[in-house]
């Protein structure tokens, strides 16, 4: 398996690993995301990775960036989505793009990676609920334990409530 950045080209499979890896009432919005995070041009950029198999796409990530309350300083992204064909899922493969994108965020200094899933398998990688309780999402969500962060390189912020802003293509309610 190689890991490799996600290019427009790949627009298709990478849309096919969506539908194929989620329920058919999640999969069509999480695939559109997916694609549409590709094509954003966002400041700082998007990580798009994807996972091949004999030049054949089985698994994607994306990491976009995010902002809060009046904080230049602050350089957070968020983990969404990740989806791997179901041939190949409970491989590995999922654990391996997270890890490869977060390798790449911890060297541009990122300060914290925000993920809304399923804490079980998000624990893995460090993330809690605790390290996200002071961060608002911009839309409310239905599963309040399924919002975690993971503080990757240290700052020092106020210790209140800070709302945090998203890409436009995050920018949907049912996504949250």
């Amino acid at each position: 398996m190689n890991i490799r950045a996600a290019t427009n080209e790949d627009s298709d499979n990478i849309q096919i690993v969506y539908l194929s890896a989620f329920p058919e009432s999640e999969s069509e919005i999480v695939s559109r995301l997916a694609i549409d995070l590709l094509s954003e041009t966002t400041s700082p950029k998007t990580i798009s990775l994807v996972a091949t198999v004999e030049d054949g796409i089985i698994g994607h990530v994306a990491f976009s960036p995010v902002t809060i309350d009046n904080n230049e300083n602050f350089r957070g992204y968020i983990l969404a989505p990740l989806g791997v064909k179901p041939d190949y899922q409970k491989c590995g493969i999922g654990s391996q793009l997270v890890e490869h994108g977060m390798q790449q965020l911890s060297a541009r200094g990122v300060n914290v990676v925000f993920v809304y899933g399923d804490p079980k398998y998000y624990s893995r990688f460090g993330f809690s609920a605790d390290a996200a309780q002071q961060y608002i999402t911009p839309y409310r969500i239905q599963y309040s334990f399924g919002w975690q962060a993971v503080v990757i390189n240290e700052i020092d912020i106020e210790k209140r409530p800070l709302a945090i802003a998203c890409v436009t293509s995050l920018c949907e309610p049912e996504l949250w």
